[in-house]
């Protein structure tokens, strides 16, 4: 059988073999402290659950509208307005299966073959992988601690070439958890803009993010409104197994979205959609917020810890659930660093290799979304890992 150039492109993504490989040892025995996985180990709010019980109670479950149901895209539009003040047309929500076929559609719809897309390294693996599916050329562009390992103007204008069609941004960033400063996230879209390229702002971790002087962080289309901007049921309503998401795009976009949701997907989870509806009354809005103030205080476990062995943190994550070290000191790659914790601490990590080249042998990326308990055990046991390697 021949297999597509394209699938044999595909590169792993190593944060699920590393999974494989804890999962392995897991079966052996052992317990395995897994920190490779953003996975909120919280579970969807308690209202959400129930209401999924109540609707699979035997009724039919038809397909819904491409673009979602009609009363989840004014829910959506709501918490934009109640949480963000901004007012966004329930028409240009697009409910879709996860935040990544809502990038899978969004790309589909912006990008030709031979288009060039600019993407910070260090980055989330599978935006590249779904850019580089529909033939455009990913440029990669070296991020330093002096930009929170983050795309800025000055960087973005020095990569840019006549085949620059788009950007696309994480704020929050996976695997940095630092957030783009608003003054450089309006910048870098102005930019886009006057160049009329198209700008695609992941912000699936967003309402992690931390408070912005007592008010929630800031979309992106508070200074943007002509952006696409991805979000996510997975990460902080905790429902990363019910692959729901969303993406607000301009009005002119929606129907080429439609269209490419029909072919490619038909729709996102009916079921889901429906018990999603109560992700945004009071009560689950408050679990959720009460679970970002436990994400703080996790991650001030970890950033202690990792500064207690000696492994140093160049730019604090200020939103998501993860951090970004550098193993340069013990001697390592970070490649060998992983499967040496793994093997020897059963702490599970991911190496720099999954986000991009240029801190690629140098930086681990922990994830912090596991509960207090295992975080401690997992740090202790990496202090024991680090003490002998020297």
């Amino acid at each position: 059988m021949r297999i597509s150039h394209r699938a044999r492109a595909v590169a792993p993504f190593y944060a699920m073999e590393f999974g494989k490989h804890a999962a392995a040892l897991e079966a052996q025995g052992h317990h395995v402290v897994k920190l490779n996985l953003g996975e909120p180990d919280f579970g969807a709010p308690p209202a959400v659950r129930n209401a999924m019980r109540e609707v699979m109670d035997g009724r039919p479950m038809a397909y819904t509208a491409a673009l979602g149901l009609p009363a989840l895209r004014e829910a959506i539009a709501r918490f934009y307005l109640d949480r963000h003040g901004i007012d966004v047309d329930p028409a240009r929500v697009v409910v879709t299966a996860g935040a990544s076929a809502a990038l899978v559609l969004a790309t589909a719809a912006l990008v030709d073959p031979g288009d060039e897309v600019l993407i910070a390294d260090p980055s989330y693996p599978c935006n590249r992988q779904i850019v580089e599916s529909f033939g455009a050329r990913v440029t990669l562009v070296p991020t330093t601690a002096g930009t929170r390992f983050q795309l800025d103007a000055a960087s973005v204008r020095s990569h840019w070439t006549d085949s620059t069609r788009g950007l696309m941004i994480a704020t929050p960033s996976n695997p940095t958890g630092t957030s783009v400063p608003a003054g450089e996230l309006a910048a870098l879209c102005d930019l886009a803009r006057e160049r009329d390229a198209w700008r695609i702002v992941d912000e699936i971790y967003l309402n992690l993010g931390d408070d912005d002087r007592g008010r929630p962080p800031r979309s992106a289309l508070s200074y943007d409104p002509d952006a696409v901007v991805i979000n996510s049921f997975s990460k902080y309503f905790g429902m990363t197994g019910w692959r729901l998401g969303w993406c607000v795009v301009p009005e002119p976009l929606v129907p080429a979205m439609e269209r490419l949701a029909q072919n490619y997907f038909l729709c996102a989870s009916a079921p889901a959609q429906h018990a999603a509806l109560t992700c945004f009354t009071p009560e689950s809005l408050a679990v959720c917020e009460a679970r970002r103030v436990e994400f703080a205080q996790r991650r001030a476990i970890v950033l202690d810890g990792l500064e207690r062995i000696g492994l140093p943190v160049p730019v604090p994550p200020d939103g998501a659930f993860y951090v970004y070290f550098d193993v340069t000191g013990t001697g390592l790659t970070s490649w060998q660093f992983c499967e040496r914790a793994l093997r020897e601490a059963y702490v599970a990590l991911t190496p720099g290799r999954d986000f991009g080249v240029h801190t690629a042998e140098t930086h681990v990326r922990l994830s912090y979304a596991a509960s207090a308990d295992e975080l401690r055990e997992g740090i202790a046991r990496l202090e024991k890992f680090v003490a002998s390697l020297r």
